[in-house]
């Protein structure tokens, strides 16, 4: 049992706590949780419960925490190994050697475990993660999401009472992710193995969870964070369906019943299906209406002012029969691909598909070993890298790798120094932080934001300098709803202004709500690629919630339902 009495915390030079007066019981064996809009404090919540906070971290504490009996504040996260697992938002921060084996190895060797345990365990979580084909691989050639389950398993193999995991799926494709999520249910239903998980994406876990945890985290003094109206005031904990009655940062299908008077309220897509009968999707004239007017939107979407200008007709970026290969992987093989201004791009596949290496090559920090790349008429293969990054604007899967000043203002300062044409640069600077909505952080240090708060600071970084193309990987990593709405929205206004924008995503719902073309890649080679609404509509896979609940109907979104159905 895992027992928090009144726990408040504040980060070093903080002026204000990430948690205050928080009170809970987490029983043995039980699947929590958490959620709450980004920056809220659900990271801080997850690494009270190995003691990372305060040990690591330093800060304020006040309260008690206590792990099967064991004071969090006098011990050392070492000594909680035994009890807690962690699995951190960003699994290169735990990966520590460089073979993936011995990677899972490693925290056992550090608990003193005899070979032959260590060996069958070893087999047991590559075989229920699905990778045992990673063994022998290097883990800096791994994608974002194999990294991730790597990092999954080396926790596991430790065999801790608790599994305390701060957004696992965030770089899984669906697929994967809910291999992994299955593996973690049946941990819990069958060994009693307690899960405590934090995740935005709640359409993937909300069945799995016995309760959840809501933080608010708001703040009426920082603008970004003004309470949206009916959100509650402080945190709640309850049964997942009554917890999302009372919030507004929920799933599609969930947002889709509260719109409609669904009740009680459906949270997988075989509870919804008892409200989506044949009779409420039968094609009236008025719903031939609107499929209608959201294929005119789609068309609208993907010329953007409705006139395509002789520019935009023409590819901003060009690739032709593209090799490059890491030893003897192969990840990308003979892959075309065009792309033109105005143009949002997303990039879809399995982990390991060639998606991160695709995005590496346009920007320049890996080379095609043969096939050709252009980036507006430029061969960017024989350019440095700092002169494509004029023209390319590259965000990372860990965007943190960009922040590196003492402020986030100096960050956007240092970008405008290498583009000297730039006029205007406080102006510049001030208005871009209002545009993504970080004037608040302005002089904060980077490296302490939340994982939604660096995504948007590092796309501001990059985006101040005014580049024509736009590569974001894994962009709506750590952001809530509402965050990722306000990203996707940001994303069309930047390619009505001609950018051409290509998203490498496992992220369904994003590149329904807001992508016009989609390539699908696997194994290095272009699978197929289309329209989104042709691409998203009958996968099985690769489909939105909206999608796979009114199949045949071309709908995505919940924006796309009829009020009547």
């Amino acid at each position: 049992m895992i027992e928090i009495e009144n726990v408040s915390y504040t980060y070093p030079n903080a002026s204000r706590p990430a948690l205050q007066e928080l009170s809970l019981e987490i029983n043995a064996g039980e699947f929590l949780l958490v959620c709450g809009p980004s920056g809220a404090g659900k990271s801080t919540f997850l690494r009270l419960l190995n003691g990372l906070v305060p040990h690591f971290y330093g800060g304020r504490i006040a309260g008690q925490v206590r792990v099967w009996g064991r004071a969090t504040d006098t011990h050392q996260p070492r000594d909680m190994a035994d009890l807690v697992g962690f699995v951190f938002q960003d699994p290169e921060a735990q990966l520590v050697v460089d073979i993936v084996e011995d990677e899972i190895v490693f925290a056992m060797e550090n608990l003193g475990l005899p070979p032959r345990m260590m060996r069958r365990r070893v087999e047991e979580v590559l075989d229920q993660l699905g990778i045992a084909q990673l063994r022998r691989r290097q883990v800096t050639s791994l994608s974002g999401g194999e990294r991730q389950r790597v990092a999954i398993a080396a926790v596991l193999a430790a065999q801790p009472r608790a599994l305390v995991l701060d957004e696992p799926t965030s770089q899984l494709d669906p697929h994967a992710a809910e291999e992994v999520l299955t593996v973690l249910q049946k941990l819990n239903a069958d060994l009693g193995l307690t899960i405590v998980l934090s995740e935005h994406r709640l359409e993937r876990v909300v069945q799995y969870a016995d309760r959840m945890l809501y933080l608010p985290g708001v703040d009426s003094q920082r603008p970004g964070d003004q309470r949206r109206v009916g959100a509650p005031a402080l945190p709640l904990i309850g049964s997942p369906r009554d917890v999302l009655a009372q919030i507004d940062l929920v799933p599609p299908l969930v947002a889709l019943g509260k719109a409609l008077g669904w009740s009680p309220l459906p949270l997988t897509i075989k509870e919804g299906r008892r409200y989506a009968t044949t009779a409420d999707v039968q094609q009236t004239d008025a719903r031939a209406a609107q499929q209608e007017a959201a294929a005119a939107s789609d068309i609208a979407r993907s010329t953007r002012s409705g006139r395509r200008s002789a520019v935009a007709d023409q590819p901003s970026v060009v690739i032709s029969h593209a090799h490059f290969s890491y030893g003897e992987y192969e990840a990308l093989y003979d892959l075309s691909l065009s792309a033109r201004p105005g143009q949002v791009l997303a990039l879809m596949g399995r982990n390991g598909s060639g998606k991160t290496t695709l995005l590496k090559l346009i920007i320049g920090l890996l080379r095609p070993q043969r096939g050709t790349l252009t980036v507006l008429g430029h061969d960017v293969t024989r350019m440095p890298v700092e002169d494509v990054a004029a023209l390319v604007g590259y965000v990372p899967q860990d965007p943190r790798t960009l922040l590196f000043h003492d402020t986030l203002a100096e960050e956007l300062a240092f970008t405008l120094k290498q583009r000297p044409e730039q006029p205007h640069a406080e102006a510049l600077i001030a208005a871009t932080l209002e545009r993504f909505g970080l004037t608040h952080l302005a002089q904060t240090y980077p490296r302490i934001l939340s994982g939604g708060e660096a995504q948007r600071a590092a796309l501001a970084t990059i985006f101040v300098g005014n580049p024509p193309v736009l590569l974001l990987d894994e962009p709506t990593r750590g952001l809530d709803y509402a965050a990722k709405a306000a990203l996707g929205r940001l994303l069309r206004d930047l390619a009505a202004e001609q950018r051409t924008i290509l998203l490498a995503t496992h992220d369904v719902e994003l590149v329904a709500a807001y992508a016009d073309h989609v390539l699908l890649l696997g194994e290095g080679e272009v699978v197929v690629e289309g329209p989104v609404r042709e691409m998203l509509s009958d996968s099985l896979i690769f489909s939105s919630q909206i999608a796979k609940l009114f199949p045949g109907t071309g709908w995505l979104t919940a924006e796309d339902v009829p009020r009547e159905a």
